[in-house]
């Protein structure tokens, strides 16, 4: 890992985003890009080119001064951090930077307070990890900095979610971490059979053609009312401290949350969330 963007608006949940990119930073010996996005309005732009040029200076100053005080961080002394000043209106650009610039994580803060549904689905945390083609780590700000070690990788076998897996098995790799395989057997027209499971995991291994094959004691299959609670009543169990979970380009992460998730698990959704594009 040699670079972490971190897009900020300066609130106390970017600034934790920040703290966690520095912990990632000191261990892989990365650089930090952090990244502000001014949203300048659409009315700004309507206005005359002198007031245009104007308006749009204060605002970079303004942003220039914020990031004076928000980088002002003794966690991170040591790290070389690099920062940047955009006018970006569609989140696609944060992935065009994240390319352009070689980067190899995206932490994001999110301020969801409830489940991954409401965290993610309809949010601008979605739409950057709707589109991001590098993998984003989503953090809540109540979680300790340390660094995962165990991570939960929810799968469901199927054939288009093979290159969410190949990208997500060396990355853990490299970073080191446990990773559980995990299966969440869900109730009614959705439940599978023990057999029916493993037939699906051995087609999806042959498909993402890895090396190391799994064996049947890597998969861990867990049943739930929905994928996010069996995430979370896993996770409880075995002590893993983030989950990783597969998302599609068109449609998120909310073709992951089918079913009820009325369950009271919102002390959960304190874990961090991996995501990697299929």
């Amino acid at each position: 890992m040699n670079k972490i963007l971190v897009p900020v608006d300066f609130s106390k949940h970017s600034e934790y985003a920040l703290e966690v990119a520095a912990a990632f930073a000191k261990a892989y010996d990365a650089e930090i890009l952090v990244m502000h996005m001014m949203g300048l309005s659409d009315s700004i732009f309507a206005k005359d080119e002198s007031q245009e040029v104007a308006e749009a200076i204060y605002h970079m100053k303004l942003a220039e001064k914020q990031f004076q005080t928000f980088l002002d961080k003794p966690y991170l002394n040591g790290i070389t951090v690099t920062e940047t000043v955009q006018n970006y209106k569609i989140f696609e650009e944060i992935n065009d930077l994240a390319l352009e610039q070689d980067v190899d994580l995206v932490i994001m803060g999110s301020h969801g307070a409830k489940g991954l549904r409401e965290e993610f689905v309809g949010s601008n945390t979605e739409r950057v990890v709707r589109t991001s083609e590098v993998p984003v780590l989503v953090v809540k700000g109540n979680e300790e900095t340390a660094l995962p070690k165990r991570v939960l990788y929810a799968c469901d076998f199927k054939e288009e979610s093979v290159k969410a897996y190949r990208d997500a098995i060396p990355f853990f790799e490299e970073l080191e971490v446990k990773i559980d395989l995990v299966y969440v057997n869900l109730p009614a027209d959705r439940f599978r059979s023990s057999r029916e499971i493993e037939d699906k995991m051995e087609k999806f291994m042959s498909i993402a053609e890895f090396g190391t094959p799994l064996h049947r004691e890597d998969l861990v299959i867990v049943n739930g009312y929905s994928i996010e609670s069996g995430l979370y009543e896993y996770a409880t169990k075995v002590g893993a401290d983030a989950l990783a979970i597969p998302t599609h380009g068109r449609r998120g992460l909310s073709h992951f949350f089918n079913g009820s998730i009325a369950e009271a698990i919102a002390n959960h959704s304190k874990l961090p969330v991996f995501t990697f594009k299929m």
